[in-house]
Order: structure tokens, then C-alpha cells, then sequence
């Protein structure tokens, strides 16, 4: 699903458990004995920061006593799709003791995941969105073929794990509501079957750097954009050993900086390999590091090989580095085929053949000779 900057709306009322930097996803046990509750909290973009729902599952298994309810709360723009299904078959595995709850919003991948829950409660304010598998994709028209099959085997996925929370769902409306890319009501979620009641709602707060992810989306509701207008305050997005950056730098204004840069130019597979290149040093080192890392994605989709580019940012390449590395996989793929571009031997040059010049007298000659000896063949 769409893999842009993640939307943060979350909510600031009461006790809930804040976002974490680290993670996209925070889980905690309250309670005691019988008492005892399992809290997750999905409150970013999934699959973010490298972090899968592998992790997401191992950590959920280790808190999980097999008999203490589940709440798993959902304030997500969405993420990978197969992680979003990841969780959806884990809370799935939970039985009855699962109950989903969308805080805010549950999009696109996240919708996925919450309807593995047995019980969904969503908030009177929050919404579902529910649309179409979305990629980025490079390459030939053979390339491109097999990239739209996977995308609709993909639908197919996202289809059968709707209708395994609304068994009697139609289908046929449910196709049409995927493909207009559909904001659902709290309401409207329990009315299709997505969700089974409608909760408390509450004042929600937008985060820095959603602007653009919800612009995308071509039926994003009125009522979220505007609350991208309120000020808010930014949290840091984690980098990996970081140094100090620079005095009077800002590096989560770095790190957005990074982030809304590689979005923009479609290269959001490099946000990591930069922040941690960079390692959020000061302004211009981030800018230069953006414009070098849009030059090598750029020489990596001309050679057909856009699946280096992030090794070949991760190394600290140049451009010239990159592309003496793409001819060399190029041509490695020619099985065998090489260019000899070495300079030809001195050797002595071989004789020039010319064409022979006609002769006049030459000519004559055999004429006459051929005359003569026709009229010998002629006498009696």
C-alpha cells in the first residue's frame, strides 16, 4: 500500500500511551492477576524505520499470557501491505479475547490489520480508509505486466481479509468501495460489517509532515485536512548511532527535511540510508546528501537496477563510482560479453589493395587480336 510519510494523528486526551520514537508500535501489560490487560498501540506508519511485524509479533508473543484480553488501538496512515496482513492474522490467532479499536484512523494498511481483531470498537470521530494496493515500479513493459498481476493478486489478499470480518459483506460493492478509495465513518464501518460498534470519540491532534501524505489520496475527507493546520510539535524520528548534530541544528527539522525531500522525488526507500549517511549533521550536509542520492536512484532506474540504489547510498558512493559499478552489472549480464577497449598493437599496417586503373592500349590490343583472328576463321 501507499508507502509515503506516515500520518500521525493521535490522541492527546487522558492516559494513553504516546508514540514512541523507536517504533511504530508500542505494547505494555496493566493490571494485575486477572485483572491484567495486554495494551498495543499502532501509532505510525507500519513497517517504518526498517522495524517489521516480525518484531511486532515476537513482542506481542512475549507480553501475551495466552488468557489476558487484547486491545490493540490503531492511529495509522497505513504502511506495507504484508505486514498489515501480518497483523492481521496475529490478532486473528488471538480468538475472542481480541478487540480492535481505531483511535483516529485505520488506513490503508492499517484497516487491514485492525479487521483481524475479533471485536473492532471505532471511535465516533475516526475513520477507515479502505483502497486499491499501490507501488512504485521501473522497468519494461514485460517488467510492468508482472508488476500490475501482483498488485491484483495483492487486491485479492486485502479482499478475503475484509470478508473474513464481514462474512456477509457484498462483494461486489465492496470491489467498487476498494477502488474509489473510500473514507468510512465510524458508522458506516459498522453498518458494512468492518467494524462492530461505534466508541467515545475524541479531540484529535495532527502531527508535522501529514500535509503531503493526505494530499495524495484523491478523496481525503475536508476534516482531516484542516486539522493539518493546527501548530503542532514535531517528534524526532529515530537515527541509527547518531553524532551530535551541529549547534543550533534541529535534527528532527533534519530528519523531516529528509523525509519530505525523498517523498517528494519518489525515493522514500533512501529516508533511511540518508539519515543514517548524514547522520543529521547540519543543513547543507542534508541537502547535498539528498541531491547526490536523487542523482544515483536516477542512474540506477537508467541502467534498470533501481534496486541498488539504496546499497549504493548506504556506501557513500558518488556518481561517478555509480555508474562505473551499473557498467559493470550491465555487462555482466551479457553472459560473457565483454568490450575490449584497449589500444590496437603497433604493428606494421597491412598493404593497401588498390583497384586496378583501366588501360587504353591494353584494351586496343585485345580487340585487334580478337578481330584478326575471326576473319582467319571466316576465309574458305
Amino acid at each position: 500500500m501507499k508507502p509515503p510519510f506516515p500520518l500521525r494523528i493521535f490522541n492527546k486526551v487522558g492516559d494513553q500511551l504516546p508514540t514512541q520514537n523507536q517504533h511504530w508500535y508500542s505494547l505494555r501489560a496493566s493490571g494485575e492477576a486477572d485483572q491484567r490487560t495486554i495494551e498495543v498501540y499502532v501509532y505510525g506508519e507500519i513497517g517504518a524505520w526498517g522495524i517489521t511485524a516480525n518484531q511486532f509479533i515476537r513482542d506481542l508473543a512475549a507480553l501475551d499470557d495466552g488468557v489476558s484480553p487484547v486491545v490493540a488501538a490503531f492511529n495509522s496512515i497505513g504502511g506495507d501491505l504484508f505486514d498489515g496482513l501480518a497483523i492481521h492474522n496475529a490478532l486473528s490467532r488471538l480468538g475472542e479475547r481480541c478487540t480492535g479499536r481505531v483511535d483516529a484512523l485505520a488506513a490503508s494498511a492499517a484497516s487491514v490489520a485492525v479487521c483481524g481483531a475479533h471485536r473492532v470498537v471505532v471511535a465516533e470521530n475516526a475513520m477507515l480508509m479502505i483502497h486499491n494496493p499501490w507501488t512504485y515500479a521501473s522497468g519494461d513493459a514485460e517488467d510492468l505486466r508482472k508488476v500490475a498481476t501482483a498488485l491484483d493478486q495483492a487486491l485479492e489478499v486485502i479482499i478475503a481479509a475484509y470478508k473474513a470480518k464481514a462474512p456477509n459483506i457484498d462483494e461486489v460493492e465492496l470491489r467498487r468501495l476498494v477502488n474509489a478509495e473510500t473514507w468510512l465513518t465510524a458508522r458506516e464501518a459498522v453498518a458494512l460489517g468492518l467494524a462492530d460498534e461505534v466508541g467515545d470519540g475524541v479531540q484529535i491532534k495532527a502531527c508535522l509532515g501529514q500535509g503531503m501524505v493526505m494530499q495524495k489520496y484523491q478523496h481525503t475527507p475536508k476534516a482531516l485536512l484542516d486539522l493539518l493546520k493546527e501548530p503542532t510539535e514535531p517528534t524526532e524520528p529515530v537515527v541509527n548511532n547518531p553524532e551530535p548534530p551541529a549547534p543550533g541544528e534541529d535534527a528532527s527539522a533534519l530528519a523531516l527535511l529528509i523525509t519530505q525531500s525523498c517523498n517528494q522525488g519518489g525515493m522514500s526507500n533512501l529516508i533511511e540510508p540518508l539519515l543514517a549517511t548524514t547522520k543529521l549533521m547540519d543543513e547543507a550536509t542534508v541537502k547535498a546528501a539528498i541531491t547526490q542520492a536523487k542523482s544515483i536512484r536516477d542512474l540506477c532506474v537508467a541502467a534498470r537496477l533501481p534496486e541498488f540504489a539504496v546499497e549504493f547510498v548506504q556506501a557513500g558512493l558518488d556518481t561517478s563510482a555509480v555508474r562505473a559499478r551499473l557498467f559493470d552489472k550491465v555487462v555482466g549480464k551479457g553472459g560473457g560479453f565483454e568490450i575490449d577497449n584497449s589500444l590496437p598493437q603497433n604493428e606494421d599496417p597491412a598493404p593497401k589493395v588498390l583497384a586496378k586503373q583501366p588501360d587504353p592500349n591494353s584494351i586496343w590490343a585485345a580487340r585487334r587480336a580478337a578481330q584478326s583472328q575471326t576473319s582467319k576463321g571466316a576465309r574458305p
